[in-house]
């Protein structure tokens, strides 16, 4: 029997006005996974409704309460583990290390957000008027719209969710339609953590119908975005003419430098993990490969071997590297990076083909810049390896792109490693260590097409309130007026 999930608003499920429910498939074949509501806007209002009335209480709430919460929900998403890894598999193609991760990262994530809830502090500041004191302090904001995509639903289902309700703001969550179930069982997740009615509202449905809508709401005072770099522009210019805060996770095509002294089988795994891991669906996926030409075939020689051994079986079995790509949408975009690329000449070193719904590793060499895969993000198990002639070639190369999201180096030189570090224009870059990386209390973003704003449990404190400067005036005392 087909399971079917309607919206979740005021901690209860509750049917859509539109009264539409819409088909979830697993992306290994393509079979039934599940039945969707689909929001219309009188939905979208009802939830963010429900969210600023709780907002009235919640967000006077005890940081100690607040606290509690988060640490007992990522104590529940521990004890229900199986059931996520379980969703992560069958709804969106995760394979079982994927999946595992993804759970884990999850759970630290919570409990540091939990110590978010007691970082929400101000100032005492020396007053230039006599028997004056000055303070600051920070007031959440209220209703905080956060939208999160097909490929981690999970990871930023805690990143978006979990920093807002510490620091006493409340939640809409739009899930992406190809992830909703998992949105909606991390909703109930928090209810039974003790949040209350209203505080995380999850609403499914398509974000070209009812996004603006969301981001648009007077009632909401924050935007969260992970996605696409179009749509990330286009709520950027919402939330702009509205004096709206916005946080955007956008896209990547982020280079991965070797350097002639690497020790490249290191570079190698590097470069696999960085590139491979949950079939290239990652906007921190190694995508453009820069080598010296000293090392070039030696490392195209030992990456492709590698790359052909990866595994693309049982997605519960933990040596399963591949799994499928998520929509026929998708696909197709896959696809046509890689014929585009073969019919101006790029040589397919491994890869190209399909098995189902999975394409193999695919690795180009002798790409230019007139193919489409050379600056557009595929989003797919595909990499083109480059050849330069140094150091400096390679941080052209690596900058010649209107994204900036992640970088990574492979060097045994500490000079190298930090130049290109400095100048590599991206909001991350990892020394010896895959492009493909996230902490919960980092800065995490990007520069250029890749975002605005970071994410993280630090940094989201001073987005997510809004600073008030107090005084008081002691009796007796000189105003120096």
């Amino acid at each position: 029997m087909t399971t079917t999930h309607d919206l979740w608003i005021d901690n209860q499920d509750t049917k859509p006005e539109t009264g539409k429910y819409f088909d979830v498939l697993n992306p290994l074949d393509d079979s039934l996974y599940c039945k969707a509501a689909e929001a219309g806007e009188a939905d979208i209002n009802k939830a963010v409704e429900a969210a600023n009335a709780c907002f009235q209480s919640y967000g006077q709430s005890l940081a100690k309460d607040r606290e509690a919460m988060l640490c007992k929900a990522a104590d529940l998403l521990e004890r229900d583990r199986a059931d996520f890894v379980d969703i992560l598999i069958d709804e969106i193609g995760s394979p079982m290390n994927k999946a595992q991760f993804e759970v884990e990262y999850s759970i630290s994530y919570l409990r540091a957000a939990a110590g978010a809830a007691r970082r929400i502090t101000g100032q005492t500041i020396p007053s230039d008027t006599p028997g004056r004191l000055s303070m600051s302090v920070r007031k959440p904001l209220g209703v905080v719209a956060c939208i999160t995509p097909f490929n981690v639903p999970l990871i930023k289902a805690a990143k978006l969710v979990s920093t807002p309700l510490a620091t006493g703001n409340t939640v809409v969550l739009l899930s992406s339609e190809e992830a909703p179930s998992l949105s909606y069982r991390f909703a109930q997740l928090i209810s039974e953590a003790g949040f209350p009615a209203g505080a995380l509202n999850v609403v499914s449905g398509f974000g070209m119908d009812v996004g603006d809508f969301l981001t648009s709401h007077p009632l909401v005072k924050v935007v969260e975005f992970t996605g696409s770099s179009r749509v990330g522009r286009h709520i950027s210019e919402l939330c702009g003419k509205q004096m709206k805060r916005c946080i955007l996770e956008l896209g990547g095509k982020n280079p991965l430098v070797i350097l002639a002294d690497a020790d490249i089988n290191q570079a190698v795994q590097t470069a696999i993990f960085g590139m491979f891991l949950y079939q290239g669906q990652a906007c921190m996926a190694s995508s453009r490969i820069i080598v010296e030409a000293a090392v070039y075939d030696e490392f195209v020689e030992k990456y492709s071997a590698a790359a052909r051994q990866l595994s693309m079986g049982d997605l519960r079995e933990m040596s399963t590297i591949l799994g499928p790509i998520i929509s026929p949408r998708q696909r197709e975009r896959v696809r046509s990076h890689i014929e585009n690329a073969r019919e101006l000449g790029a040589t397919v070193v491994t890869g190209g083909e399909w098995e189902g719904n999975r394409c193999q590793p695919t690795i180009l060499t002798n790409v230019s810049k007139d193919m489409t895969l050379c600056y557009e993000e595929t989003f797919g198990p595909v990499t083109a390896i480059y050849s330069v002639a140094d150091i400096d070639e390679a941080l052209a190369m690596a900058n010649d792109t209107i994204y900036g999201l992640s970088a990574a180096v492979c060097t045994t030189n500490i000079n190298s490693a930090l130049m290109l570090a400095q100048n590599i224009n991206a909001g991350m870059v990892h020394i010896n260590a895959p492009t493909l990386h996230d902490e919960p209390n980092v800065p995490f973003g990007g520069t250029g097409e890749s975002g605005f704003g970071r994410e993280g449990v630090e940094v989201d404190i001073d987005t997510l309130t809004e600073w008030k400067w107090i005084t008081i005036q002691l009796p007796g005392a000189d105003h120096g007026h």
